[in-house]
């Protein structure tokens, strides 16, 4: 089993939804067994109040504002001027040829495509390096990318792809061989810019960051959404401990 499959393994196994789940069950088991009855409903009660602390942001949506929040977005790229390279990290794919690439493609991959194609076309002279590789696909994701930048009007020969990155580091490897020092904006979800810009200037790359997709966002009014658990909740946590497993990997490694 390679080392990318273990690292994806255990970062699943450490995210909110399944440890909620896993302690509920042990808690289950012990009750049912009869054994240490008391640890069983302890465990049982502690994976039903996880879940539903989750469910309602607490505890981690304070801890997902800092990491969306920590760089401005930017709304108007056309004042750097001489920058060359917008790079667009993936976010997902299911290469299912039953389905349009709008389909295949993960929500968090698309709005980064969009947002990319909006600031290249801020940008006099740039071209766009789309970057994934196949991630549990016979596709590579980045050829995903370029299908959906294609038919929203960019010209192929704009368009470069990293079809080998499996991971954020391995992109900004990537990133650094392609580009030859050339200056970029990093387009990626809000919540992992933190981590890529850190991996990227350990590859010794400068990036103007262009965060988009955030899951950090309210209405202004009343949301009566939020008087009661809900998944977004849950997915919010799941970002929140996917990015801090991250930095903590890529610090333990010395790669930020």
């Amino acid at each position: 089993m390679s080392a990318f499959i273990v690292k994806r393994l255990v970062g699943d196994l450490l995210a909110p939804l399944p440890l909620a789940f896993l302690a509920a069950l042990a808690g289950l088991a012990l009750v049912r067994l009869g054994r240490a009855k008391a640890l069983g409903r302890a465990l049982l009660g502690l994976g039903l109040l996880l879940l539903l602390a989750l469910s309602y942001g607490l505890g981690t949506d304070r801890a997902l504002r800092s990491l969306e929040y920590r760089y401005p977005p930017l709304p108007d790229a056309s004042g750097h001027r001489g920058v060359r390279w917008v790079v667009v990290l993936g976010g997902g794919l299911v290469s299912d040829p039953r389905l349009p690439l709008t389909g295949q493609l993960s929500e968090g991959s698309q709005i980064r495509v969009i947002e990319g194609i909006r600031v290249y076309r801020q940008l006099k002279g740039a071209k766009l390096l789309l970057s994934g590789g196949p991630v549990f696909n016979t596709v590579p994701e980045a050829r995903a990318m370029a299908g959906l930048a294609e038919s929203l009007g960019v010209p192929s020969q704009d368009i470069a792809l990293d079809t080998v990155s499996m991971d954020t580091e391995a992109q900004a490897r990537f990133a650094k061989a392609a580009l030859h020092g050339d200056s970029l904006v990093l387009v990626t979800s809000a919540y992992h810019m933190p981590r890529s810009m850190a991996l990227f200037a350990g590859a010794g790359l400068a990036c103007i960051p262009a965060p988009t997709n955030y899951l950090d966002k309210r209405h202004q009014g009343f949301d009566p959404d939020r008087l009661f658990p809900n998944s977004g909740g849950i997915r919010r946590a799941e970002a929140v401990v996917h990015e801090y497993l991250g930095l903590a990997w890529s610090r333990l490694r010395k790669r930020t």
